[in-house]
């Protein structure tokens, strides 16, 4: 896929998706930047790539995957604006963090609409046109909390581990029409994603012990994140792959982890995990008196 080939990058304002957005449109493909805001989604775009404010490479349209109607709707101007798309990036998506006792149902059902359900259902608007064509490549960001199950962020990597298997039937379902599947599993890139995570947890409460050195480990671990130009390479590579379905990693981090996890015992695994998340022993807070948690904040 080249040239004028068409391209549509869900959450294509900031962060990864506003870095491939713009990475896609240098390498010469017609970018549809799918976002809640398109016009200061171009805007973003246009300062970025110096595109002029006509170009018909670069265009946006409003999605907002917490709303079916809306997913629906931005699909149909997808097909009206490029007709059949020949790649699609699920980039867009939002994390919480809290234990399972402090994150309240409304958290989950949120991480599972706009982490799965939206992207499920754009997908399955935007496939009749794409099968009907008999081509176009789908690519999954997934996480490295899809991967292995990790603390105070249980609804996050649940509906990443979802988007997995998703992603995995889908690729077996499409491959016979000539379409094609990446999941890609991000290391950690530098992103505004910790400042915009809603945080649930209660340094105050009986995960406190757990939760507070925790936060602290991911925000050194953030010091030490590659830039997001780093990863866009890696989505145009995905998109030229020709096998029905691949995942890979982008980033040392989520190398070692996917390797560690094809490799090794789930136990083992399980107490790698603990140690590298400085998580207190087990056993080790049994007994202790804690009042019930506090409200919400956001973290940063």
């Amino acid at each position: 896929m080249s040239g004028s080939a068409s391209v549509v990058v869900t959450g294509a304002s900031r962060g990864l998706g506003l870095v491939t957005a713009a990475h896609l449109y240098r390498r010469g493909w017609r970018v549809v930047a799918a976002v809640r805001s398109p016009d200061a989604g171009l805007k973003r775009l246009r300062d970025l790539t110096g595109a002029v404010s006509d170009d018909p490479r670069l265009t946006a349209v409003r999605l907002d995957l917490d709303e079916p109607a809306l997913v629906v709707e931005a699909a149909a101007e997808i097909v009206a604006a490029v007709g059949a798309p020949d790649a699609i990036v699920h980039n867009a998506g939002v994390a919480a963090a809290g234990t399972v006792e402090e994150l309240p149902a409304e958290a989950w059902e949120r991480l599972f609409r706009t982490n799965l359900f939206g992207p499920v259902l754009l997908t399955k608007e935007l496939l009749p046109p794409m099968r009907a064509a008999g081509r176009g490549r789908i690519v999954i960001l997934s996480s490295q909390g899809g991967i292995r199950g990790m603390a105070t962020v249980s609804a996050y990597a649940g509906a990443k581990a979802a988007v997995e298997r998703w992603a995995e039937a889908l690729a077996a379902e499409i491959a016979p029409f000539g379409l094609g599947v990446t999941l890609l599993v991000p290391g950690a890139f530098t992103t505004e994603i910790l400042e915009q995570t809603v945080s649930y947890a209660d340094p105050e409460g009986p995960y406190g012990a757990l939760t507070t050195p925790l936060e602290k480990r991911g925000r050194r671990a953030i010091r030490l994140a590659a830039p997001p130009e780093r990863f866009a390479p890696a989505v145009e590579r995905a998109l030229r792959e020709r096998a029905p379905f691949a995942r890979r990693a982008v980033g040392l981090d989520a190398r070692v982890l996917l390797h560690a996890n094809r490799l090794l015992p789930a136990r083992v695994m399980h107490r790698l995990m603990a140690t590298a998340m400085g998580l207190p022993r087990p056993g080790s807070l049994r007994g202790t008196v804690h009042p019930p948690s506090g409200r919400p904040s956001i973290s940063g």
